[in-house]
């Protein structure tokens, strides 16, 4: 697969989502946890998606248990936990694995387009995010700790 409109995840409600319904958006793609230190992070990707969801951003979060078994609770029990605590109105998919052979092609995919600090691919912890654009490029890679808030210049710029 070569481009976004060719992966397909499924939702954390067990449906299918097929990216290709997904053009001409932008989208923020973000591996997530709800036991980690950056998990009040959740309420700054809830912020972006209400105020530039109604502009074209799509915001994705993708629950991982890679990093410290941060995410070890059910898809339903993540689901609950993100709307309870952080009122998550955002798309969350099932969990994934973002690094090793069970790597979702999605997350293999965007590491290749966008590798990390000095040409690593591998994800180094949750909450990294990917900004894509509307043609279904990669525009950049966030690190963990840049917040939210922070990319809101670039979704902008990409909108």
């Amino acid at each position: 697969m070569t481009a976004l409109t060719d992966f397909t995840a499924t939702h954390i409600d067990g449906t299918p989502m097929s990216f290709a319904k997904l053009q001409g958006k932008v989208l923020l793609i973000v591996n997530t946890a709800s036991a980690c230190g950056f998990t009040p992070q959740f309420e700054g990707l809830e912020a972006l998606h209400k105020t530039y969801g109604a502009q074209g951003l799509a915001v994705i979060g993708f629950p991982c248990n890679q990093f410290g078994s941060q995410d070890p609770g059910t898809n339903a029990e993540i689901g609950s936990f993100c709307q309870k605590n952080y009122g998550v109105s955002f798309a969350m998919m099932e969990k994934v694995d973002v690094n090793g052979d069970k790597a979702h092609p999605l997350f293999k995919w965007l590491k290749a387009e966008a590798p990390g600090l000095l040409g690593s691919e591998a994800i180094k912890w949750n909450f990294t995010k990917f900004l894509v654009g509307k043609d279904g490029r990669v525009l950049k890679r966030y690190a963990s700790m840049d917040a939210p808030a922070k990319l809101a210049d670039d979704i902008k710029a990409a909108l």
